[in-house]
């Protein structure tokens, strides 16, 4: 067996491991540290209500898939999303879709962590993004909603101000509502259940 090799058996059987810790059944409330460069977010994610969603965020996380990712739409009183681009707009590799759970009695309320899609319903994948206000427009109706996960239980300040950063028009990707300066996703750490 050459070294290449042993390295590459290591690389997945850690990366493995570490997949397993984020879909440990036992952890139905898990915590993520979210260290922005606007300072600390923790949130509790709900297993219970949200399983699919958790678990794929959480593969993100443990992944170190969001580090180094940038907060790109930013509508104060209404959304803060990220979790899919660098900070030269380069999308960052997507795992599969997943399934819509916006039907599962959470609600985009402020201090909610939902996850994006585009306009069919289940295509949610690594974009998430923060309620900055209730909105009830984004919940399940007659169609599909936006699946909410989890809450905000320490960091709410610096949230708000994240949401109050400057924004313009983007030219090279054509979005309105992008933060004029980065706002950064430094590290998100899946924190011990002890904590």
């Amino acid at each position: 067996m050459t070294t290449l090799t042993k390295i590459i058996i290591a690389t997945v059987l850690v990366f493995t491991s570490l997949c397993s810790k984020a879909i440990d059944p036992t952890n139905i409330y898990p915590k993520v540290k979210l260290e922005t460069s606007m300072g600390v977010i923790i949130v509790e994610l709900d297993r219970v209500k949200a399983p699919i969603t958790v678990d794929n965020f959480l593969t993100y996380v443990v992944s170190g898939e969001y580090n180094n990712t940038i907060f790109h739409r930013v509508i104060e009183g209404f959304v803060v999303q990220g979790g899919a681009y660098d900070t030269d707009f380069s999308e960052k590799k997507l795992n599969k879709s997943i399934f819509n759970e916006s039907g599962n009695g959470l609600k985009n309320d402020f201090g909610t962590i939902a996850m994006a899609k585009e306009s069919r319903p289940h295509t949610a994948n690594r974009q998430f993004f923060f309620n900055m206000a209730d909105n009830d427009s984004l919940n399940p109706g007659r169609g599909w909603g936006y699946a909410v996960f989890g809450a905000i239980v320490e960091g709410e300040e610096v949230l708000e101000k994240i949401s109050k950063v400057s924004t313009d028009y983007h030219q090279g990707m054509a979005w309105n509502d992008v933060p004029v300066e980065p706002v950064l996703l430094i590290k998100a750490t899946l924190l011990p259940t002890d904590e």
